[in-house]
């Protein structure tokens, strides 16, 4: 039996690939939320990023982003990639706008 190797995505202008960041949600009483109850995270880790894009005149505006940075993106964007197509079946990725990412976090 072969295994497709996974691809290699290489995001557009002023996108960039996100691979999801998940945080186990404990309250305080100690509780833990299954992963089937609590809302998508909303951090992830940049994978990629693509050139930036034009302005009207033709020039490239360069990402404020690179690969590695943390970031916090806004609920509702974003297109999810399938499954195994970018990386390994576990983990979730999403291709987001540069617009679409909120802010940066810094160590």
């Amino acid at each position: 039996m072969t295994t497709k190797a996974a691809s290699k995505i290489v995001p557009l202008a002023d996108r960039v690939v996100v691979k999801q960041i998940k945080l186990e949600e404990v309250r305080a009483s100690g509780l833990v939320i299954p992963d089937t109850a609590r809302e998508k995270p909303q951090v992830g880790e940049v994978i990629a990023v693509g050139p930036g894009r034009l302005d009207e005149d033709g020039k490239r505006i360069p990402m404020d982003l690179k690969v590695g940075d943390r970031v916090i993106y806004a609920k509702y964007s974003g297109q999810e990639v399938p499954k195994g197509l970018f990386g390994s079946d576990e983990e979730e990725y999403l291709i987001l706008k540069e617009a679409d990412i909120l802010a940066k976090l810094e160590d």
